[in-house]
C-alpha cells in the first residue's frame, strides 16, 4: 500500500512540502526561468523596501536605540565613527567617492554580478539567491524588533550627512517615502556586497577574480562608515547574518535534494 494512504506510517516532512509544491508549475527554459527569478527577486525586494510602514510611530524608539548602541560600542571601546568620518571631511573628492561607491556599489553591483554568475554557475546562483532572501528576511525581523537611526541621522553626537548634503542620487534613487530609513541593523548594505562577492570567487578560478570578490566588500565597508549611514556594529551583524543565511541556504540544498522543494529552490 502506498505511503499516503497508510495512516499508520508517518509522513516525512518533504512529502508534507512536496504536496503543495506539487501543484506550482515549474519554470521551463532559459527565457521563462530568467522571468522566474526576476519576478521572485523583484516581490522579495520591494517587500524589503516597504517595511518602512512599522516603523511608523516608533521613530523614538529608532533613535534611543541608536543612543543604546553608541553606549555599547563605547563600553566595547569601538565608537570610532565620528573619528574615522572626519579623516575624509573637508575633502570632496572623498566624500563624493564614498557616497558613489555607497550608492552605485551596491544593488547596481550586485545585479550585474547576479546576472553573471546566473548566466555560466546556474547552481551557485540558487544557492546565493536563496541566501540573499534568507538574510533579507532575517533583516526584516530586525527592522521590525529593533528600527535604529542611522549615525547620519544623529548630528549632536558629532555625525554629518554626507549623502543628503553632498550627493542629491541617492534620494532620487531611493526616495524616504518609499523605504525604510531607520534600518540601520543590520547593515545589508555590506552582508549584500560580502555575498556576491564570494558568488564571484566560487564561480571562477581565475585569481584576479577571486581578489576582486573577496575584496569587494571593503570599499562598501568603508563607505558605510565614512558616509554615516551604520555603526561598526552593524557592520559586524550584517556580516554574521549574511554568513548565517549562506549556511541556511546550504542546508536547505542538501536536505531537499532531489525533491520537488529543490526543484523549486534551484
Amino acid at each position: 500500500m502506498a505511503l499516503a494512504n497508510n495512516p499508520s506510517e508517518p509522513i516525512s516532512r518533504s512529502s508534507i512540502w512536496a504536496r503543495p509544491l506539487s501543484r506550482i508549475p515549474l519554470p521551463r527554459g532559459h527565457v521563462s526561468r530568467f522571468a522566474f527569478e526576476i519576478v521572485l527577486i523583484g516581490i522579495a525586494y520591494v517587500s524589503y523596501q516597504l517595511v518602512r510602514g512599522v516603523v511608523e510611530g516608533r521613530i523614538d524608539v529608532a533613535f534611543s536605540n541608536a543612543h543604546n548602541l553608541i553606549q555599547v560600542e563605547r563600553s566595547l571601546g569601538v565608537f570610532w565613527e565620528v573619528q574615522i568620518q572626519s579623516l575624509i571631511l573637508g575633502n570632496n573628492f572623498l566624500i563624493d567617492m564614498f557616497n558613489w561607491i555607497y550608492i552605485w556599489g551596491h544593488l547596481p553591483v550586485i545585479g550585474a554580478l547576479a546576472i553573471w554568475v546566473y548566466l555560466f554557475r546556474r547552481g551557485i546562483f540558487a544557492r546565493y539567491r536563496n541566501a540573499f532572501l534568507i538574510s533579507g528576511a532575517i533583516g526584516l525581523v530586525f527592522f521590525i524588533l529593533l528600527p535604529m537611526a542611522p549615525p547620519r541621522f544623529l548630528p549632536g553626537v558629532g555625525f554629518i550627512d554626507t549623502i543628503t548634503q553632498y550627493d542629491k542620487v541617492y534620494h532620487a534613487l531611493q526616495h524616504p517615502s518609499f523605504v525604510n530609513e531607520y534600518a540601520a541593523m543590520p547593515s545589508l548594505h555590506l552582508g549584500w556586497n560580502m555575498l556576491v562577492g564570494l558568488a564571484v570567487f566560487e564561480t571562477t578560478k581565475a585569481w584576479y577574480a577571486r581578489a576582486f570578490g573577496l575584496l569587494l566588500p571593503v570599499p562598501m565597508l568603508a563607505s558605510i562608515i565614512f558616509t554615516g549611514n551604520h555603526f561598526i556594529l552593524d557592520a559586524v551583524a550584517g556580516v554574521l547574518v549574511a554568513l548565517a543565511a549562506l549556511w541556511f541556504a546550504t542546508l536547505l540544498n542538501r536536505r531537499f535534494a532531489g525533491t520537488r522543494i529543490h526543484a523549486v529552490l534551484v
